[in-house]
């Protein structure tokens, strides 16, 4: 029998189960639990899932977004109107000499103009072809530059190459809807130790700038008589070249004459196009003397490119027409502009009408010159009052109208970017190296030529604000158009968002402001008002993206962004963005630096953001508290001085103790050395950097003095002025050096291949603001009042003085001066900032 089931009674506990025997509904619900737990996990992973794909594409949307903003230009208004420089808007500033980097050339202040210009090349010389035409410093010429220019309706240049002289002048005349007509008139003459009179040829040209159309109009035997053309600025217009004369009626007794009819891709090419024109078929046979072949442009024949495929160039095509004439010395030839819309024309201007027009501008000039500055009444010499002229005359010669895109890139731009197009009318540092707009030059070109022509500041300051991107930044270098690009070495190109420029149009806008507070109904100043409330809401834009991007490591101290990152090249990595470039600051870039340039840039640019704000009605309590803690001595001293150097002083990761040595390169033995890299100069730091005050006496220590940020009464006011008197220190028969002699870093080269810049040499700019400071400290009530009177009177005489002697010994205004010999070196013609000369000799400041 098989065993009976028991039955379970009352208050018996049930037998336990084995596992394999569990009820069926608790097998139920531990399944539906599992499964439960289960779908958790699948939920939250398809959650986290769902999230990082949210977050990548938000990441990715981001970062396009950041991308895009680097080249988004600023959404308000623009402070000029896109007609604002056009003939009907502008007739008077139309046409003009807006291309600083050709010896003689003009176009209107449109995006795509007609341009005009000269080249030239002296016949049967040594050289084999020494044709002129965009200013280089190589061609070596015995001087250049505009002897007058008013800005507007003359000018006046000379030219000394090596055995002649040539004088380009022109006038404008108003008329008509399209800028007017206006006349050139090129005169040379052989210099009085030459043999033989040179034979020249001068070129003259017109080109399309892929807008408008020229025709060639050439008269048998005599060239290329005249060209017309039509473009949508300039309507239909004439071009006439005249015949070479001797005087105002004789006409030469011999040229010949070439002309030259093609199309161009761009600007910048036309000089190529001419060289690659030239041929030695023809004969010059006057009725004297011997036949002899020279050089003339004949058909244009492309430069054949061995073992390289050169692409296409994609852009459009456009007429170039050339006339040659070849004379020889003395002559003189006019070339006529004339608008078909310049109905009531009196008379053509050329011959003495163009003469007697011309005298009487230089008559208005002169008078004009000594009502602004009043050089003759100081007792300037007539030849000190000319050289005063002519560094005038060079800025607003140098005047440039660029179009075209910058090349930029931010941090979350893998690639550079295009910029939107745009315009810019700007002074230019020097016609030769730097034909372009420079932001921290631009300031103090303004200050001289605000109180000449103060609508040129405004509509220069409007330009370059109007440059303005979303962020805030403007560009430091604008580099715009294919015929400027030519000319910057591919590494300065690309412009980055998060480098500043010391912001010197302040400088400019705080002359305006005062012109204004001086005499509100003048004509000159009464649209100041109107002006800046236009520009007041992109100037509070810039001025919160210097007071954000360039902030330092503790509360109210700033940094320059943008150092060398390669620190092993460079014996002290430059710091390209404050203008300085090679000055020394702390050894080891980082984020811990203090910069005190740039403290002193932001409490000046506070200060006149709440001079605007006040003017115009609108909040200005803020920009004063700013500018009141940025101008406190306390905070200022407890920031950057240096009891160490008695003096103020950047502060970071620094040490002295670095030095350029030449690497090792290893070259196994038997092996040849040519196979291997050349030794290079590499830096060696003996001594660990440490956190400290860089201790470099020279123009950054003079700051606070410079932008009269120290108190009159500051002791430390007397430290600056001692150590600027100091010969073995800054001081110099010929201005302020910029580094100290005593400096480890004076004179010291910052590569093998970079000589010292900001290390020793004078330069004007600091040293007109050094003026400026000595002259306010010497006018207020202070303990080092008279010190600073006696060294305004001191260093503006040494200034002026070896500025003056230069030009005269050398024919050229430099980029910087020497400070053991006072020569001028660098770039030259430099009649950029070094022209604040003549504001140091009429004493205006």
């Amino acid at each position: 029998m098989g065993r009976q089931r028991k039955r379970v009674g009352a208050g018996e506990a049930a037998p336990l189960l084995r596992k394999d025997e569990r009820p069926v509904g608790l097998h139920l619900k531990e399944k539906k639990k599992k499964v439960d737990i289960g779908k958790v996990f699948i939920n939250i992973s398809i959650g986290l899932c769902i999230f990082s794909l949210a977050w990548f594409f938000c990441a990715l949307y981001m970062r396009s977004s950041l991308a895009k903003r680097v080249a988004t230009l600023h959404p308000l208004p623009r402070v000029l109107d896109d007609n604002s420089t056009s003939a009907e808007v502008s007739p008077e500033r139309f046409w003009g000499s807006y291309r600083p980097q050709v010896y003689f050339g003009m176009k209107t202040r449109s995006p795509k103009s007609i341009v005009t210009g000269l080249m030239w090349m002296r016949q049967f010389s040594s050289m084999d072809v020494n044709l002129r035409h965009t200013c280089e410093q190589g061609d070596n010429l015995q001087g250049y530059g505009w002897l007058m220019h008013d800005g507007l309706s003359f000018g006046v240049q000379e030219v000394r190459d090596k055995d002649f002289t040539l004088t380009t002048e022109f006038v404008k005349r108003k008329g008509g809807d399209h800028g007017g007509d206006w006349t050139w008139r090129v005169t040379a003459k052989q210099h009085s130790f030459s043999r033989q009179a040179p034979v020249i040829s001068l070129m003259f040209y017109a080109a399309a700038d892929t807008q408008g159309s020229l025709r060639a109009h050439v008269e048998e035997k005599k060239g290329l008589g005249s060209i017309t053309g039509f473009s949508e600025e300039l309507g239909h217009f004439k071009i006439t070249f005249r015949k070479p004369v001797t005087g105002e009626q004789s006409n030469v007794k011999y040229a010949c004459y070439n002309n030259l009819q093609t199309v161009t891709p761009g600007l910048e090419r036309l000089t190529d196009i001419v060289k690659n024109s030239l041929s030695r078929r023809f004969v010059y046979s006057p009725p004297s003397g011997e036949k002899r072949h020279y050089i003339a442009v004949d058909t244009y024949k492309p430069p054949h490119q061995q073992h390289q495929q050169k692409p296409d160039d994609p852009r459009k095509e456009s007429d170039f027409l050339l006339h040659q004439v070849t004379v020889e010395t003395p002559f003189q030839i006019e070339v006529l502009f004339e608008s078909a819309s310049f109905r009531s024309r009196p008379n053509q201007l050329v011959g003495a009408t163009m003469t007697e027009e011309l005298e009487q501008r230089k008559a208005e000039f002169d008078a004009r010159f000594e009502r602004t500055f009043g050089l003759e009444r100081k007792g300037f010499s007539q030849a000190q009052v000319r050289f005063s002229k002519a560094a005038l005359s060079n800025m607003l010669g140098g005047m440039g109208y660029f179009y075209g895109q910058s090349v930029v890139q931010s941090a979350y731009n893998e690639y550079p970017l295009l910029y939107p197009e745009g315009a810019l009318f700007t002074a230019v540092p020097s016609r030769s190296f730097f034909p372009r707009g420079f932001l921290w030059d631009e300031g103090f070109h303004q200050l001289l030529l605000s109180k000449w022509d103060p609508q040129v500041t405004r509509e220069a300051t409007a330009h370059w604000l109007d440059l303005i991107n979303v962020e805030g930044w403007i560009p430091r270098e604008q580099i715009l158009g294919d015929e400027a690009r030519s000319k910057v070495p591919a590494e300065f190109v690309v412009q980055r968002n998060e480098n500043a420029n010391p912001p010197t149009l302040f400088l400019a806008l705080q002359e305006l402001i005062e012109q204004h507070a001086a005499d509100p109904d003048a004509p000159a100043s009464r649209p100041t008002p109107a002006f800046l409330r236009r520009l007041f809401p992109r100037l509070k834009t810039w001025f919160e993206w210097y007071n954000t991007t360039q902030t330092g490591p503790v509360p109210n101290s700033y940094r320059w962004r943008g150092r060398d990152k390669d620190t092993n090249l460079f014996l002290n990595p430059k710091t390209l963005t404050s203008g300085l470039d090679d000055y020394p600051r702390a050894s080891h870039p980082s984020g811990e630096e203090r910069h005190v340039d740039l403290h002193c840039w932001m409490a000046l640019a506070s200060g006149i953001m709440a001079s605007v704000a006040r003017l115009l009605g609108e909040p200005h309590a803020e920009y004063e508290r700013t500018h009141r803690v940025l101008s406190d001595n306390g905070l200022l001293s407890e920031l950057h001085w240096s009891e160490q150097l008695g003096a103020f002083s950047d502060y970071g990761n620094h040490t002295q103790a670095v030095s350029l040595q030449q690497e090792k390169v290893y070259v196994p033995p038997g092996q040849p050395r040519h196979h291997y890299a050349a030794a290079r100069l590499v830096r060696s730091v003996r001594r660990a950097p440490k956190l400290q005050h860089v201790n470099a006496l020279g123009y950054v220590s003079l700051f606070p003095f410079l932008l009269r940020v120290l108190r009159a009464d500051s002791p430390k006011l007397e430290h600056v002025l001692r150590d600027m008197r100091d010969a073995d220190k800054l001081w110099t028969p010929y201005g302020l050096r910029s580094l100290s002699k005593t400096d480890p870093m004076y004179m010291k080269r910052n590569t093998e291949h970079d000589a010292p810049y900001w290390r020793g040499p004078i330069w004007i700019n600091i040293n007109y603001l050094a003026v400026r400071a000595l002259s306010h400290y010497s006018g207020v009530e202070g303990p080092y009042r008279e010190k600073a009177a006696a060294l305004y009177g001191e260093l503006r005489t040494n200034i002026v003085d070896n500025v003056y002697r230069q030009y005269v010994e050398t024919g050229y205004i430099w980029e910087q001066y020497n400070d053991s010999t006072g020569r001028g070196q660098g770039s030259h013609p430099f009649t950029g900032w070094s022209a604040l000369t003549v504001l140091m000799m009429a004493e205006q400041y």
